[in-house]
């Protein structure tokens, strides 16, 4: 768990992102979601570094890239970010605009089945689309989904921020020793949590992603085995317009070996970068080195986090 800091200067951050968003809810949703994502490409990633970032991680993954279509992703990548964002801070109307949206993928029958019998279900989701769309979607069509997420480092923006996902739905979990455990007795319970399952994990096991190794928490597919759920990949697919989606559903992954099945959620989201690279959150160190120093067990896999 990171350590949450409230000092002066996080204050004034706090204070900063909330002013931004505030100013943005007070349009109408349609024009607040493009709002934000302009506010996120033009302002806030040049500022932030996170043109950088979004370069160098399409260098080491597509070096063949052309300079144009660089330049065009470092641009949709923070739109799809600030969209994203204020789409999850809009609570019931980002609810509203996505509870109708009918499921589709070769998941869609053996998740609705594992509904109905009271089998737990972990979703497994990536930092793509509007990661939140499906499950606020769910929990509107009747599914008791539950959240897991990282703490951010900014205490005061965390709480804001724990507040927001939770008004898309409940019970969200903090990725802690605490939050696990209660995590944990509402899976056995028949309930269904979901998780982002692409965040770098310093004490995970290096697996391919996008043809690069990624330091990969093993744990979905460990709680899986051990608790007889069932793993559904899940995203929520921005539609052109970057106001509709589409909630896809992928085939469930069977349980197998916790690391066979870890790969096979990280080629579901790999596939899905691909085709539609602009809205996978490039701005993530997701490849890093890390010391290894010690033989900790590997992090669980958690859900939004600070980018």
């Amino acid at each position: 768990m990171a350590k949450q800091k409230r000092g002066w200067s996080d204050w004034t951050q706090y204070q900063m992102i909330r002013g931004s968003i505030a100013l943005a809810l007070a349009l109408p949703y349609r024009r607040r979601v493009a709002f934000m994502g302009w506010v996120m490409a033009r302002v806030a990633a040049p500022i932030a570094g996170w043109d950088k970032r979004v370069r160098d991680n399409l260098a080491l993954i597509h070096p063949e890239m052309s300079e144009p279509e660089v330049q065009r992703l470092m641009r949709r990548v923070p739109d799809n970010f600030g969209r994203s964002l204020i789409e999850i801070y809009s609570g019931a109307e980002f609810t509203n605009h996505v509870k109708d949206i009918p499921f589709s993928g070769a998941g869609v029958d053996a998740l609705k089945e594992a509904r109905d019998q009271g089998r737990p279900v972990i979703l497994i989701t990536g930092h793509f689309g509007n990661y939140d769309a499906p499950r606020a979607a769910l929990i509107a069509q009747g599914y008791p989904v539950g959240g897991l997420y990282n703490p951010m480092s900014n205490g005061y923006f965390n709480d804001q921020y724990v507040r927001a996902i939770s008004g898309l739905g409940t019970p969200v979990f903090e990725r802690s020793r605490r939050g696990l455990a209660e995590m944990v007795r509402f899976l056995k319970g028949g309930g269904i949590v979901g998780m982002v399952a692409d965040h770098y994990m310093r004490h995970g096991t290096p697996l391919d992603f996008l043809g690069q190794p990624a330091y990969t928490a093993l744990s979905a597919a460990e709680m899986a085995v051990k608790y007889d759920a069932l793993v559904v990949p899940i995203y929520g697919l921005r539609h052109d317009d970057g106001i509709g989606f589409d909630i896809i559903v992928d085939a469930p992954i069977p349980h197998s070996d916790p690391l066979a099945m870890t790969q096979a959620m990280n080629d579901s989201l790999a596939a899905l970068v691909r085709s539609h690279p602009e809205q996978w959150f490039w701005i993530h160190r997701r490849w890093k080195e890390p010391p290894r120093t010690d033989h900790k067990p590997a992090d669980p896999g958690g859900g939004p986090q600070s980018l």
